[in-house]
């Protein structure tokens, strides 16, 4: 059975996010707010639908999706392309592939012991992101 991956999450480590930034082709500009952002993520389950929302004091995104199930997303503060995405579970890793303009593209949400982490990768750069539970929670 795949692991309980919901709940409120604070970033606690992130590796790369500027490479991975740099390969979505996003201004220098905004990668360097960007990069001073603490990101907390909130993933909730509704039936078979998941919402991941990433939080932060500048901007919060959001995507739903249903798991085996291709849809169309429009990355919206992001990068802002258009892609088709596909989430699948791979053993105990949520993994999402996206494709569009970009190659190699999508990200892999799973838990090691009492953290959750999540590689994201673009155009051979893999960001690796780690967070803890919200202790308010």
């Amino acid at each position: 059975m795949p692991a309980n991956l919901c709940g409120t999450w604070d970033l606690i480590s992130n590796v790369n996010f500027e490479g991975y930034m740099i390969a979505l082709g996003i201004s220098r500009p905004v990668r360097k707010i960007a990069l001073k952002l603490k990101q907390r993520k909130v993933i909730e389950q509704q039936g078979d639908q998941y919402i991941i929302k990433t939080i932060s004091t500048v901007k919060n995104y959001t995507i739903s999706f249903r798991v085996g199930q291709e849809n169309g997303e429009f990355t919206q503060g992001l990068d802002n392309r258009h892609v088709k995405s596909l989430v699948t579970w791979e053993g105990n890793k949520l993994v999402c592939e996206q494709t569009g303009e970009k190659k190699n593209r999508g990200w892999a949400h799973w838990m090691e012991e009492d953290k959750l982490h999540l590689e994201l990768y673009c155009e051979g750069e893999v960001c690796k992101q780690v967070f803890k539970k919200n202790v308010n929670e």
